[in-house]
């Protein structure tokens, strides 16, 4: 057997148990794309990721990201627990308060910053574009949203890599107890080869400006606890509509809560319009792995 360095590390969380759960396994270079598939099948969190030596000059290391079905090119908390579990292990150490990460998706930048010992990380997310604006001819739309007070912007799909519909709500409590209809958001998924729907409100007087909620259901998750890719679509969607508004160019996002998780997420965009995904996350595991 192979004997790894692993790490599962709490992303987006404040405390430990209030994020979105990440393994990290070490040593990729002695594992082929069947068993690393199979790890993260035996994982059963919606990533695993492998690190391995960059092959790009300008990398501090690489990462291959697999959800239990198969492998993808980038995803948010993923990029940002994997950079902690690097830090972590001193397999990459941080130059001028960065480092590159290697991935499918090109060699992206991870903000570091504060304390070393509980670090806040933040990722240049591939940007998300809108596609179209949903009109009357989007029945699987309607059905997924049926019963539900949208917010001013109409409903829109996205695409960044991976696409998903967003949809913004009245408010927060109309985000906080919404019922989903996972056969209809399905469907959606399913009809327009998206990941699904993500729906989010603007929030008054708390420690946060936005409250989101995703329904990856085109991957078979039924809710994500903190999702750092559809975040960062939701701030490239509005920053695309000139509606970011009071929320400006930083601002805290909570997700998770409805599914007993309560996530923090950060995000940024930059002079260039490029944006920033980011938080703070917690080691819970540390140890090896024999594969």
């Amino acid at each position: 057997m192979n004997t790894h360095e692993f790490l599962q590390i709490d992303v987006f969380a404040e405390r430990p148990g209030a994020g979105n759960p990440l393994a990290v396994v070490f040593g990729g270079e002695r594992l082929d794309d069947a068993q690393m598939q199979a790890i993260a099948a035996w994982t059963n969190l919606a990533e695993t990721t492998f690190v391995l030596a960059p092959t790009n000059a300008d990398a501090d290391y690489r990462v291959r990201i697999f959800t239990t079905r198969k492998e993808i090119a980038f995803a948010g908390h993923p990029s940002i627990g994997t950079a902690r579990a690097v830090l972590e292990t001193g397999f990459a150490e941080a130059r001028d308060g960065s480092l590159r990460q290697e991935c499918l998706a090109g060699v992206l930048p991870v903000r570091v910053e504060g304390p070393a010992a509980d670090p806040t990380l933040s990722v240049r997310v591939p940007r998300s574009r809108i596609l179209r604006y949903a009109s009357g001819q989007d029945e699987a739309l309607r059905r997924a949203l049926h019963g539900l007070s949208l917010g001013a912007l109409p409903p829109a799909i996205v695409e960044g890599g991976r696409r998903w519909w967003l949809a913004e709500l009245a408010d927060e409590a109309s985000v906080r107890s919404m019922r989903p209809d996972h056969g209809a958001i399905a469907a959606l998924a399913k009809d327009t080869d998206s990941l699904g729907l993500c729906v989010f409100a603007r929030c008054a007087n708390q420690p946060f400006q936005l409250v989101v909620r995703a329904f990856p259901l085109g991957v078979g998750i039924d809710e994500d606890p903190a999702s750092g890719a559809a975040n960062a679509a939701i701030a490239a969607f509005l920053e695309e509509a000139g509606a970011l508004r009071e929320l400006g160019t930083r601002y805290r996002v909570s997700q998770g809560r409805e599914i007993g998780h309560d996530a923090v997420l950060e995000l940024g965009i930059d002079a260039q319009r490029e944006v920033w995904v980011g938080g703070r996350t917690q080691p819970v595991i540390r140890g090896t792995m024999d594969w």
